[in-house]
This record gives structure tokens, sequence and C-alpha cells, in this order.
């Protein structure tokens, strides 16, 4: 795949998938945001400061999919290379754990029981995901390369340290 159409495919994926797990069903969950901020202490900051983050996290991690692996997240126009540089030093599914932990950081933004249970919902669909499809997928596409990266790189709780395979 060109650079460009990786690009505009993860642009496109990027709105399709994050953009409705993350954005439209909490809007929609919420009342179109329309619930009152959190009267907890300290909600709010760490809320909105892991939201940012992790839309920060989600965009470089598809940024790495278009332009190191010349593809995109999207089942039927997969990646050329596997992705293993930038935060995928850190994690195996950086887009998934910043998704989690967008809607998480809506949970607290809000203090709403809803989110929570959502993301609850979320990481089992998503977990599931990955254990029955995505690595098996991996496993047979890229081989004793994607096994290597698998040992070393945790799938869910990002190591501190960049791996340096």
């Amino acid at each position: 795949m060109r650079t460009f159409s990786a690009i505009a495919g993860c642009a496109a994926f990027f709105i399709a998938a994050p953009g409705v797990v993350a954005g439209l069903v909490p809007w929609l969950l919420t009342d179109r945001w329309g619930l009152p901020w959190s009267s907890l202490p300290g909600f709010v900051p760490v809320g909105g400061l892991l939201i940012v983050t992790a839309i920060a996290a989600l965009l470089h991690a598809f940024g790495r999919f278009a332009l190191e692996g010349l593809g995109t997240p999207a089942p039927v126009a997969p990646t050329e290379r596997l992705v293993i540089g930038g935060i995928y030093r850190h994690v195996r599914n950086p887009m998934y754990v910043a998704v989690l932990s967008i809607i998480l950081g809506q949970a607290l933004l809000f203090s709403s029981l809803t989110l929570a249970a959502y993301a609850t919902i979320g990481a089992i669909a998503m977990v599931s995901f990955v254990r029955l499809y995505e690595e098996p997928t991996l496993a047979r596409r890229y081989g004793a390369q994607y096994e290597i990266y698998r040992r070393a790189v945790p799938a869910w709780l990002p190591r501190l340290t960049p791996w340096r395979g």
C-alpha cells in the first residue's frame, strides 16, 4: 500500500472505529455529554488528563500503522510490515488501551457508572478479539518476528522501558 493510501485508510478507520467507540457511543450514553462534571475531588483533572494523553497515544499509534506498517488497523487493509516502533515498543495493543482510557477518562469526568460499565464490556470484547483473532492472524502473517515481539512486549500494561528488539 502506498503511504497516501495508508494515511487515508487510517484516517477513515480512525473515524469509523475509535471515533464511534470512544466518541459517539459515550456521547449517546451520557445524553450528549449533558451530565454535570464530577464533583468528586480529582476526578475531572484526572479524567481530562487521561483523555488527552490517550488521544495523543491513539494518534501516534495510527500514524505508526500508516507510516511504518504501510497499512491500516482495519483487517481488510492490514499492514505490510509488523508495527513495532514508537509506542508499540511499550505495549502491543496501544490503540485498544487508548480507546479504553478515553472511555474511562469520560467515566471519571462525569462520575458515570454507565461509562465505567461500557468500558468493562468494551475491554472484554477487545481482549476476546485480540486473543481469538488478532494474535493468531499476526502469528500466521509475521511468524517468528511476531513471536519474538509477543514474548518481549506486554499486551495491555505498558513496559516502562522501550523494547529494543
